[in-house]
């Protein structure tokens, strides 16, 4: 378990930053890592050029310079629609993932989201830790969501996040 110290201490360490379409290639590796169905390189084009729903932010090391993670949301009216979260698997564990959620809720707060929701499968009981230590809690499920196996998506929505002000673990990053 990696401290609050520690954490800090790795958010000098990276930098998130908006997703740039040069981005894309590193970005694939990690959904080909990390998803059985990664988005098509021309659905993350589509998203940077011509969604202005659309908000992706990669987190990368400061030296040298190198993408370890992406997340995106889609602000439909107040609400932040989590479309995609992943760290590159040998980063998985040391707080990237924490640093990369707290930076995409604040920012969507600052834009005028209340509220937050995402699909989560099921059996990712490390994804939805991580999203329950920034308020979000299971609301629904979608039998069946996951092509690829047929696995439920757990919806999780967490609320307050206008202003920045979400889950307790949020208020570490401000």
């Amino acid at each position: 378990m990696t401290s609050d110290h520690e954490l800090a201490e790795r958010a000098g360490e990276l930098l998130v930053r908006a997703m740039e379409p040069e981005d894309i290639p590193p970005v694939m590796e990690i959904d080909r890592n990390s998803f059985p169905n990664p988005w098509p390189e021309n659905t993350y084009g589509y998203e940077l050029r011509k969604n202005p729903a659309s908000h992706l932010f990669v987190v990368q090391t400061r030296e040298p310079p190198d993408v370890i993670g992406v997340a995106g949301y889609w602000m439909v009216v107040d609400e932040a629609h989590i479309s995609t979260f992943a760290v590159r698997p040998d980063w998985r564990r040391r707080g990237v993932g924490t640093i990369l959620l707290a930076a995409l809720l604040r920012q969507a707060g600052g834009a005028g989201a209340v509220c937050a929701m995402l699909e989560v499968r099921a059996g990712n009981l490390a994804a939805q830790g991580l999203y329950r230590k920034f308020g979000f809690q299971p609301v629904g499920r979608r039998k069946g969501y996951y092509k690829d196996n047929g696995e439920d998506a757990v919806l999780m929505t967490a609320d307050r996040l206008a202003g920045g002000q979400s889950a307790p673990a949020q208020e570490e990053w401000k």
